[in-house]
């Protein structure tokens, strides 16, 4: 008899990273694998779905206007126990620290289901920062049946907090949706324009860069943008949330190299990202990718969880001061040396293979309590 794996998405992000893991799960003849979504992110969610072909089982459909986290969270809670109790997973797969994940966890934890954390590990060991995103890892990461940890170095995190079995270093799946989004042949508007100038992608959303900090990293952008003006072309797709939609409209707009959009679809974002001269992000997900492409990141947080990619070289860690911000950018920009080094740094991510190592750990546990039954 299958096995039942329920893998639960519902964000942007999380769709990106496990939609490879459910298309090899969906080939293994062991596991019976159900899909359910929250709609954490709606238009975002879709369309990577739709890009992977992932129909899901379950649509949760949560997201409502202006929603705190704490009512997107119970919302979660409650979808998530309906479906738990009908299909009664053997094991249900989460990825990395999102509402979704840890609202799943914690419901699977209730109902004494198992749990597996894909991207399991990350640790800032700071509350704040990022913000709830440590507070989630760390707690799905202490009802977690399976770990799997993208580096090493995410291992030995596990092991220093006391876990100390069924930890496994698997790389991370986000290098595997590049097999299935980067393209030889892409087309997008913004690269028509771009002619010589040098393209630089800039993403910022992080909650804790409210309010301060992100007026701080803009400015630095604004003095890069009209200095550089006949070398660099800025790429500027813009979180939906309207707050930050109002400061980098009001900070950036009159800037003659610098294109402000909505947010990109996966394979845009990607093959701009390929293209790209450099990055600059407080993303966690772009940390990862950029590395794959030989990409310099500018990382613009006080800590991170990727610190792999600082000890590799590829990412630099600059916080959001605006002067520090401009000279690391500008630094970036003319230093040859510093940049060569940065590209040639080696991506400390994995091969693209991890969602097959997941499922043929999946597959191997499985047989090994099979027998133990017996």
């Amino acid at each position: 008899m299958r096995k039942k794996i329920l893998v639960a998405l519902g964000t942007r992000p999380e769709a990106i990273k496990m939609c490879p893991v459910i298309l090899e799960l969906k080939k293994s003849t062991l596991f019976k694998t159900v899909v359910v979504i929250t709609g954490q992110h709606r238009e975002m969610l879709d369309e990577v779905l739709k890009l992977f072909q992932v129909k899901p089982d379950y649509d949760l459909d949560i997201l409502k206007n202006s929603q705190s986290l704490i009512q997107k969270f119970s919302e979660i809670i409650n979808g998530m126990e309906k479906v738990v109790d009908c299909e009664q997973p053997d094991l249900t797969l989460v990825h990395g620290d999102t509402l979704t994940a840890y609202a799943t966890a914690l419901t699977c934890y209730f109902k004494r289901k198992a749990i597996g954390h894909v991207e399991a590990g990350l640790r800032t060991y700071n509350l704040r920062e990022p913000f709830p995103e440590e507070f989630v890892r760390q707690s799905i990461g202490i009802v977690a049946k399976y770990h799997f940890a993208p580096t090493e170095q995410a291992k030995q995190n596990l092991i220093k907090e006391g876990k100390k079995s069924n930890i496994y270093v698997t790389g991370n799946t986000a290098i595997d949706a590049l097999r299935y989004t980067v393209q030889e042949k892409f087309f997008h508007p913004f690269l028509e324009d771009v002619k010589d100038r040098k393209i630089v992608l800039v993403t910022l959303h992080r909650r804790e860069n409210w309010n301060g900090p992100i007026e701080s990293v803009l400015r630095a952008i604004k003095r890069i943008a009209n200095e550089y003006l006949d070398e660099v072309s800025i790429l500027y797709p813009v979180h939906k949330n309207p707050y930050i939609q109002s400061v980098a409209k009001t900070i950036l707009e009159k800037c003659e190299n610098v294109k402000i959009t909505e947010p990109l679809d996966v394979v845009a974002c990607h093959n701009i990202m390929a293209r790209s001269y450099c990055i600059l992000t407080d993303s966690g997900g772009i940390q990862e990718e950029a590395p794959y492409f030989g990409k310099p990141v500018l990382v613009v947080r006080n800590v991170t969880e990727r610190v792999e990619g600082v000890e590799a070289g590829t990412l630099k860690l600059i916080g959001t001061d605006e002067n520090v911000v401009y000279e690391n950018f500008k630094q970036i920009l003319e230093n040859q040396e510093l940049y060569k080094n940065m590209s040639k740094s080696i991506n400390p991510y994995g091969n693209g293979q991890s969602g097959k190592q997941i499922v043929d750990i999946l597959e191997k546990e499985i047989e090994k309590e099979e027998e133990k039954e017996i």
